[in-house]
C-alpha cells in the first residue's frame, strides 16, 4: 500500500515584538530579539522544507496568526496550536497525523540540517518514537511513528527545564524510543554567544 510521506510540524509564535524570545529579548532587547527570530525561523524552514521527502506545516500561536499572518515564506500550511500547555498543543498536533510518520521541530535550532530530519523520521523506521535531545535537559525534536503512538506522552511534563526530556521518557512506557543527535536551541544570550562563537 502507498503509505503517506511523513510530516514535519515546526512549532512557532507570530513574532510580534515583546513575545518572541523574550529571555533573548532580555538580553538584546527585542527589536534585536524580534529580527532574530524570524531571520531563524525562515532559515529553519527554508534549510528543511527544501527537496523534502516530507511535508512540512508550521503550527502557530496566537491561533488568529495561522489564518493572517504573512511573516513566514508563501507555500506553508499554517495550522493553529489551540489552547492548552506546550505538551497539550504537541500530542494534540501529533495525533491530528494519527497513521504516518510525524515530528515536531522549535523554530530556534539554527544548526539544524536537512540529514538532521532524515536520521529523525529513518529511525522512526526502527523505533515508536523519536526524540533529539537538547544540552539543557530538553528536546529539539519529538516524533512518532504513528501521531496516535504520541498519546500520553508529554503528561506531567516538566517545560523548559533540565527534566524535561527526562520527564518524557518517563511516559514513554512499552514504546521503543530512539535518540538522535543533540543540538543546542537558543533560548538567552549565552546560547546565542555560543552559537555565534562556533559558526564565525
Amino acid at each position: 500500500p502507498m503509505t503517506r510521506p511523513p510530516v514535519l510540524i515546526m512549532f512557532a509564535r507570530a513574532p510580534y515584538l515583546g513575545t518572541v524570545k523574550k529571555r533573548l529579548a532580555a538580553g538584546i532587547g527585542p527589536f534585536a530579539a524580534r529580527a532574530f527570530y524570524i531571520k531563524t525561523t525562515t532559515d529553519v524552514l527554508t534549510t528543511v522544507s527544501s527537496n523534502a521527502a516530507w511535508q512540512t506545516v508550521m503550527c502557530v500561536t496566537p491561533d488568529a496568526s495561522a489564518a493572517q499572518g504573512r511573516f513566514w515564506p508563501a507555500g506553508v500550511t499554517q495550522l493553529p496550536q489551540g489552547y492548552g500547555d506546550l505538551g497539550d498543543r504537541m500530542e494534540r498536533a501529533l495525533m491530528s497525523f494519527p497513521d504516518q510518520p510525524v515530528a515536531i521541530i522549535g523554530s530556534d535550532i539554527p544548526a539544524i540540517t536537512h540529514g538532521h530530519i532524515q536520521t529523525a523520521f529513518a529511525a522512526l523506521g526502527r523505533s515508536d518514537l523519536v526524540l533529539g535531545p537538547s544540552p539543557d535537559g530538553g528536546y529539539w525534536l519529538v516524533g512518532a511513528r504513528a501521531g496516535s503512538l504520541a498519546q500520553g506522552l508529554f503528561r506531567n511534563v516538566r517545560w523548559s527545564s533540565e527534566y524535561t526530556l527526562e520527564d518524557t521518557l518517563q511516559n514513554t512506557g512499552s514504546r521503543r524510543v530512539a535518540l538522535i543527535d543533540e543540538l543546542d536551541d537558543i533560548d538567552d544570550v549565552t546560547d546565542l554567544e555560543n552559537w555565534r562563537a562556533q559558526i564565525s
